[in-house]
């Protein structure tokens, strides 16, 4: 079965950088398709960005786009979201997502396995 554990979450104030990691366990990386979603209180769960198998196809919100960089080391079995330039609208649950077949990349219903996120607080 496949398994992701999200790490790398905190505490930053705007305009500051954080990067989360996604290990991910139970089946070979480069056959899943990876996204990140986030979560904020009272607002429903939202595609952030996604990045296929290779590498070499990406994908992210408006509200991202600039700031935010995903990637993936497959011999590590990890994804990792670089966020930049943080923004408090940014808090939020960070989640990350595995699936086999994508095609638009940032809907819910696309992926098949979930980890249990972390937390991202960006203060003013």
């Amino acid at each position: 079965q496949v398994q992701l554990v999200e790490s790398g979450g905190g505490l930053v104030q705007t305009g500051g950088s954080l990067r989360l990691s996604c290990a991910v366990s139970g089946f070979t990386l480069d056959y899943l398709v990876i996204g990140w979603f986030r979560q904020a209180p009272g607002k429903e769960r939202e595609g952030v960005s996604y990045i296929n198998f290779s590498g070499g196809s990406t994908k992210y919100a408006d509200s991202v786009k600039g700031r935010f960089t995903i990637s993936r080391d497959n011999a590590k079995d990890t994804v990792y979201l670089e966020m930049n330039g943080l923004k408090p609208e940014d808090t939020a649950i960070y989640y990350c997502a595995a699936g086999v077949i994508v095609d638009n990349g940032l809907e819910r219903y696309e992926y098949d396995y979930w980890g249990q996120g972390t937390q991202v607080t960006v203060s003013s």
